[in-house]
Order: structure tokens, then sequence, then C-alpha cells
């Protein structure tokens, strides 16, 4: 189901949006829809991140800090 919005933006830049999304042979509305799918799908790569960051945080090397030489080292 969709759902109106209202949103406020830079009067030019809402007319070079238009302009293209016809190039694009689409709307102007379709344009944000789309954006808005992608954007959204951000949030679950970003939950995947922090669960993956939270487990590796009890990962302990045994070593609080190594040189320079040590992390280089292949």
């Amino acid at each position: 189901m969709l759902k109106n919005i209202t949103l406020s933006a830079n009067k030019e830049h809402i007319e070079r949006a238009r302009e293209v999304a016809s190039y694009e042979n689409t709307t102007l509305n379709q344009a944000f829809r789309d954006w808005l799918e992608h954007y959204q799908a951000k949030t679950g790569e970003a939950n995947k991140y922090l669960e993956v960051m939270k487990k590796l945080s009890k990962i302990d090397s045994g070593k609080k800090k190594f040189s320079r030489e040590e992390l280089n080292e292949r």
C-alpha cells in the first residue's frame, strides 16, 4: 500500500530532478520510491555490520598493543 508524504526541497532542484527523471523515462515520484527502497535497505546492511562487530569484539588477541612490525607481518 502506498502512502502519501509531503517533502520540501529547493525549487530548482525539483525542476532539475524532474528533467532527469523524464530523461530516464520515469517520474520523479517513481525515482523517489526507488531511492527510498534502496535507502531503507541500508539499515539491514548496517545491522548486519553491527552484529559482526559485536561478535568480533569478543575476540581476544592475547596482546593489548602490537608494534608496527607485528602489524605489518604477513
